[in-house]
């Protein structure tokens, strides 16, 4: 079995537009012969194929790759934290409810992470309670709300409703903070992950992570460069290498990076096994996931070939293909020949 928890979803169409910064999804010529839309929201111009909306071309996409069922999430420019809150409420139900929807059509195949207003923390938390009354197993975040880091005091009342509701939280890769410092090359390569570790680092040297210790928390693209960075908070910490016992006598918080860092949940979209060993042995193979970023990336043909290059522990496989997903949403995996 392997479940793909990175996955993107559009709507085929959103509400009239409420001013600038609202999205759009417009008729445009097919692509390849497949019917396309053209997402436009900001700045950005994107064609998306019908396999972005369609739940039958989904599934077609999902069986040629060997993918059992997808947890599907907003594409991050819907992830959008500039509209007036009450405005980016009424954007986030649209898109909710499209993503339940499209759960519907197969509750086996598919499972839905929504998105909330976090311009406004205390109706972001308010909309958690929504989440799960449409069915969704969860929500997909940004690495940063509008330059704000997630560790931020202002978030914090956020993310202990969502430790109390049990809604787990996906952290995708978002607008680097730091964007007007590198070249519009780097963007989507370097920045993007540079922003992702920081929200990982964030959430731990805050002191949010202590505050929701039963929060479930995933990132996308294994958290960017966090893991390499974790040795030497680690060091920072302990004052050892190679995480031996901390140095007597030396001033500490009573937690490590490390056992924080072992809290939370990674997909192993890095695009290389030996970053995918390397995460093995730093993070454990409890904490990885399969993800893939489709359909706005193309996916490995089948899902998860390299890290079945591995020669893993058939247990160890096991866990990163599907069962540490079913952990991280807190559901029970259904039957396997069900799937």
């Amino acid at each position: 079995m392997l479940i793909d928890l990175h996955a993107h979803v559009l709507p085929r169409e959103f509400p009239e537009a409420r001013g600038e910064g609202w999205p759009s999804m417009q008729p445009t010529d097919p692509v390849d012969g497949d019917e396309a839309r053209l997402l436009v929201a900001g700045k950005l111009r994107f064609t998306a194929r019908d396999v972005f909306f369609d739940a039958e071309r989904r599934l077609a996409a999902m069986d040629e790759a060997g993918v059992d069922a997808e947890v599907v999430s907003p594409m991050p420019p819907l992830l959008n934290y500039v509209l007036p809150a009450k405005d980016a409420r009424d954007l986030c139900r649209w898109i909710n409810e499209f993503i339940a929807g499209l759960c519907e059509t197969d509750r086996r195949r598919f499972f839905g992470l929504g998105t909330v207003p976090l311009q406004d923390p205390d109706l972001a938390a308010e909309e958690l309670s929504e989440i799960k009354r449409i069915g969704l197993a969860g929500i997909e975040i940004g690495s940063n709300i509008d330059g704000v880091s997630l560790g931020e005091e202002r978030l914090l009342g956020f993310f202990q409703e969502a430790e109390r509701l049990q809604v787990p939280i996906f952290v995708h890769a978002f607008n680097p903070t730091f964007a007007d410092r590198v070249p519009a090359a780097a963007l989507g390569t370097f920045a993007f992950m540079a922003d992702n570790t920081l929200a990982a680092a964030s959430l731990i040297t805050s002191g949010t992570a202590d505050k929701v210790p039963n929060l479930r928390l995933a990132f996308s693209h294994a958290a960017g460069g966090f893991p390499l960075v974790l040795p030497r908070a680690q060091y920072f910490w302990g004052g050892t290498w190679n995480e031996e016992p901390p140095a007597d006598g030396r001033e500490r918080a009573p937690i490590s990076p490390s056992e924080y860092a072992r809290r939370f949940y990674y997909d192993s979209l890095v695009f290389d096994r030996r970053a995918i060993r390397y995460l093995i042995d730093m993070l454990g193979s409890t904490q990885l996931l399969v993800g893939t970023d489709f359909p706005a990336m193309p996916r490995e043909q089948p899902a998860g070939r390299t890290l079945r290059s591995l020669d893993l522990p058939q247990a160890v496989l096991d866990d990163i293909t599907w069962n540490n997903a079913f952990r991280f949403l807190g559901i029970d995996p259904p039957p396997p020949k069900s799937m």
